[in-house]
């Protein structure tokens, strides 16, 4: 499988601006720029791409775990933190709320935990990577 993504840039760094696309077209000449990565201006930026990203594979991974160890959860919310200090990124930070009837909370956070570290975009990311995971009872 690939997967392919495209960015294009007009200008300087500051006062520059410009769009990515992705072949599904979930993301459609999205804005970026200076302000969107480093204020609060509309638009995206790689350190959210990376967060959704996470998350998002996160929380599959956690699924199939638990689907293999006879768990169906009920919902599964993980929020991912992309922390960016000093000029690199550091550390993706994941909150997990879920409800998952009949597991205990060791179990829980066991698998939870193993989804952490062997998701392919946590073995993607050489920082570090964290999790709060909560059971909801």
């Amino acid at each position: 499988m690939r997967r392919k993504a495209t960015a294009q840039w007009n200008g300087n760094l500051k006062e520059g601006k410009g769009n990515l696309t992705t072949d599904s077209t979930a993301l459609d000449h999205t804005q970026y720029s200076f302000s969107t990565r480093f204020e609060n201006g509309v638009g995206t930026n790689p350190e959210e791409l990376l967060a959704a990203a996470h998350a998002g594979c996160f929380t599959m991974q956690l699924s199939a775990y638990l689907s293999e160890a006879g768990f169906v959860p009920d919902e599964l919310t993980t929020v991912s933190t992309i922390v960016f200090e000093n000029g690199s990124i550091v550390r993706s930070e994941l909150e997990l709320k879920a409800s998952v009837p009949t597991i205990s909370e060791s179990e829980f956070q066991t698998i939870a935990n193993k989804a952490k570290e062997n998701c392919p975009v946590s073995k993607a990311f050489s920082f570090e990577k964290t999790l709060q995971a909560t059971l909801l009872q």
